[in-house]
């Protein structure tokens, strides 16, 4: 039957789910195997409600960008008081109070003297804009040999083409290979509960690092981190003492520090901004997801004042030519703005060490069962590897979120690993309810028993 002929008596969902098979193209999934989505009419809270009222703990937080909840009353109005007074304006040659008074927000809550916000429009572009600005900050300075970039295996920066560079280790881009420009990998010494090698493989990662700089010193424009906490790669999580290891070697090497927050920024790693754990500042670091709690699509690039400066002079050559047409959206900054505040109406951080909590009392119950391995907990995420699940997209991996999603919990593994990253908001009962589901998870794949309950 054609899909656009349904008949009259169709529910309102199977309409949906008709047309969307019929002209949607969703990411990250493979359309000739995949099951249709789920139809969600409505959130709040840590949940989210299909069309048939079923409840689903959003325990992915909606790709982990829902911070305070779902529908949260304040940022509801804070979004439509600003749609009252105007939505949109174009960035160059006008500005607006939101904007204005979202970067100098920012400038406070970041340390040091990242003071210089761009704004974009999602975590790939932010990561654009700040290898744009560290490929031209070396040609403002008079060094234009220095082009080489240095990421670290496994990272994930998004998906448009520099982004893709940077993160070729994920292996999620091997057709743009040919496309790529030239990225040095560094080993990732991802560490996890009763790990006794780490400090062998922070060795590992820190010489090599040592060895590209001794090779092609004055050829390095920038490295980029995601500080603490790889997440596409599988909730990889590394240690403060390294971080800022690697952080002042770059420094007394000259090089460009770009640290990545879009994921580990606003409170996901227990601090506000995961560079605070290893008391270390970047040149430059990459914000979204959380900066508008899942409301908006915004990002910012921030700067130090160092490097604004290097763009200053009497010609345009010098400036930055990059934009987007939604730069600094007044709606989204209307939103973060609200956002923010609320960190400290609700005392947030406190909140996400109330979840940390609860994690590292899941972690030490699942320590004991044979088919888990690689336990960490940091801020508001659980992580830990299961050893039947395979890799990415795997039929066990998928098997394992089709019977979460069945019982109602939004856990999408990430091949191998199983992890929790739930809003702030999220009671103790609804952990308790996502513990005693990922346990029987676990025990129907150990058991050849899972299927939808």
């Amino acid at each position: 039957m054609n899909e656009d002929a349904k008949p009259k008596s169709t529910s309102a969902a199977d309409e949906v789910l008709a047309r969307d098979r019929r002209y949607v193209w969703h990411p990250f999934t493979q359309h000739g195997t995949e099951s249709d989505p789920i139809v969600i009419a409505r959130a709040k809270g840590a949940s989210l409600f299909d069309a048939g009222g079923k409840e689903y703990l959003d325990l992915a937080s909606s790709w982990w960008t829902c911070t305070h909840g779902h529908s949260h009353p304040k940022l509801n109005a804070a979004l439509a008081e600003q749609a009252h007074q105007f939505e949109h304006v174009m960035f160059a040659g006008f500005t607006h109070q939101p904007a204005a008074d979202l970067s100098a927000l920012l400038a406070k809550a970041l340390p040091g003297d990242l003071n210089r916000v761009f704004f974009s429009d999602d975590g790939s572009t932010s990561v654009e804009v700040a290898l744009k600005i560290a490929y031209q900050y070396w040609i403002n300075c008079g060094e234009p040999r220095r082009r080489t970039l240095i990421a670290l295996d496994g990272g994930y920066h998004g998906d448009t083409l520099g982004a893709m560079s940077l993160g070729r280790g994920s292996q999620f881009f091997k057709p743009f290979n040919d496309l790529m420009c030239q990225v040095m990998v560094l080993p990732y010494p991802a560490t996890f509960e009763g790990d006794d090698a780490v400090e062998d493989r922070e060795a590992d990662a820190l010489s090599a690092f040592e060895a590209i700089l001794s090779d092609r010193k004055q050829g390095v424009a920038a490295l980029i981190v995601e500080p603490l906490l790889q997440g596409a790669s599988g909730m990889r999580v590394c240690r403060p003492s390294f971080l800022k290891r690697l952080v002042e070697t770059a420094r007394e090497a000259g090089v460009l520090v770009i640290f990545d927050e879009v994921a580990t920024g606003f409170g996901r790693t227990g601090t506000m901004f995961a560079m605070e754990q290893a008391d270390v500042v970047p040149d430059l670091v990459c914000l979204s997801k959380g900066l508008t709690a899942g409301y908006m699509p915004m990002a910012v690039t921030v700067a130090r004042d160092g490097v604004f400066e290097a763009f200053l002079g009497e010609d345009f050559d010098r400036a930055l030519p990059h934009g987007h047409s939604f730069t600094a959206n007044p709606l989204a900054c209307a939103v973060a703005l609200a956002s923010l505040a609320l960190y400290e109406e609700e005392n947030t951080l406190d909140r996400i060490a109330r979840i940390n909590r609860s994690h590292q009392a899941m972690m030490n119950s699942l320590a004991g069962r044979p088919n888990v391995t690689r336990l960490r907990t940091i801020g508001s995420i659980l992580a830990f590897d299961v050893k039947e699940a395979g890799s990415y997209g795997s039929d066990a991996s998928r098997r394992l979120r089709d019977w979460y999603l069945a019982r109602g919990l939004n856990i999408r593994p990430l091949g191998a690993t199983v992890y929790l990253m739930p809003p702030y908001c999220i009671t103790d009962a609804e952990l308790t309810r996502a513990y005693d589901g990922v346990a029987e998870g676990l025990d129907r794949l150990a058991s050849g028993a899972l299927t939808a309950p």
